[in-house]
């Protein structure tokens, strides 16, 4: 069984990230790079100027707008290194999140990026690293993963390890209230499948199974209300409490299927990574329920379903459950609502395949044909 890596600090609740300030004093940094999203400067500027009385330099960046590549990485890299921080401080969605797990990590180290990628082989953390998520999605907060595009093949690149994982984490439900509805929908829905996959993965465990299926419960209950009505503090904190859990799925057990289809979505049209995965998570879901029937079954009570005649049944309901989910979210049902063309699916289906990183951990084997036709239920 894979280790599970926990932040050393974890703080969440409402109006919490009036707090940080003090924590990020107590790792005594002299030098703050702070990578945040131009639409959360307001938010945390009395951070910033917390942080600058106390005699803390801080360097603002806001240069990442969507889902990074290695490009936008050795940008900020070297705009880091020639900064020469103590501490990185990351507050954003997972884009932001993951370059600046990445950009502490390799801050001063002898390893290159290309080095990295993959899991296991980033060797070590020196700088500080303070993650505060601003939606409620990615859990990349807590995991120990960070995604890049590969700019030489357009693929996106997976690096895993421990030491990605934070030093502090802030969970503070009142940032996400700004958030739009669609980027909520997408992003809960996103959360939704990490708590799914890991659950229903073939390397399942006990203790991550706790975290999935309370990850569920809590946003299948909420997350329509959170889109509805952003202002509603309760359905933030259930939804974002959510997603932490499903963050702490990702590294012991990780996604499956339903992400390795939905990243040739991001890359080839861009489409928002939570969007991807909602097209899909009906369709991969009625794909593997024959592989793991109780396992479906679970999620579907977790999702609020009634106990069907058969187990079978059961698990058949969540499938309903999800895509009335995704449709009171008002999310696109189909790939070609999204503008994906007919005539891209085997090309899509090709890179899909590539991603064995993850098809691994799916419960019912995926060829290159079954692709094809999850793509094509999905169309």
């Amino acid at each position: 069984m894979q280790p599970i890596y926990f932040p050393g600090k974890l703080v969440v609740g409402p109006g919490t990230l009036a707090q940080l300030a003090d924590d990020v004093r107590s790792l005594a940094p002299s030098k703050v790079f702070l990578l945040t999203i131009p639409p959360l400067l307001e938010a945390i500027t009395p951070l910033i100027q917390a942080l600058e009385d106390a005699g803390r330099k801080v360097r603002v960046d806001t240069g990442i707008a969507q889902e990074p590549s290695f490009g936008d990485f050795h940008r900020l890299l070297a705009e880091a290194e020639s900064f020469g921080p103590d501490a990185v401080l990351g507050i954003g969605g997972g884009s932001v999140l993951d370059v600046a797990k990445l950009v502490a990590a390799m801050c001063g180290n002898e390893q290159r990026l290309e080095e990295v990628v993959g899991n296991g082989l980033l060797r070590r953390r020196t700088t500080r690293l303070i993650c505060v998520p601003a939606t409620s999605g990615t859990g990349s907060e807590v995991s120990p993963n960070a995604i890049l595009i590969d700019d030489a093949d357009h693929q996106k690149k997976g690096i895993i390890s421990p030491f990605l994982v934070p030093d502090v984490v802030y969970v503070d439900p009142l940032l996400t209230v700004s958030v739009p509805a669609a980027i909520t929908a997408a992003t809960g829905l996103d959360a939704l499948t990490h708590c799914l996959e890991a659950y229903t993965n073939r390397f399942a465990q006990p203790l991550v199974d706790g975290y999935a299926l309370d990850g569920i419960r809590r946003i299948a209950a909420h997350l329509v209300q959170a889109v509805r009505d952003g202002s509603d503090i309760q359905a933030r904190s259930e939804v974002a409490l959510g997603s932490l859990l499903g963050g702490f799925c990702l590294g012991p057990v990780n996604t499956a299927a339903v992400h390795a289809l939905a990243y040739p979505l991001g890359t080839s049209y861009r489409l928002p990574h939570g969007l991807s995965n909602a097209l899909l998570l009906p369709y991969v879901m009625a794909y593997n329920v024959p592989a793991a029937e109780s396992r479906y079954a679970d999620v579907a009570r977790a999702l609020g379903c009634p106990e069907g005649l058969t187990i079978r049944e059961t698990a058949e309901a969540g499938i309903d459950r999800v895509r009335d989910l995704v449709a009171a979210c008002g999310i696109p049902a189909r790939l070609r609502d999204a503008g994906v063309l007919e005539e891209d699916l085997p090309a899509l289906a090709g890179d899909a395949l590539k991603i064995q990183r993850l098809l691994k951990n799916n419960p019912r084997e995926i060829t290159l044909a079954d692709a094809v036709s999850i793509y094509q239920a999905a169309f």
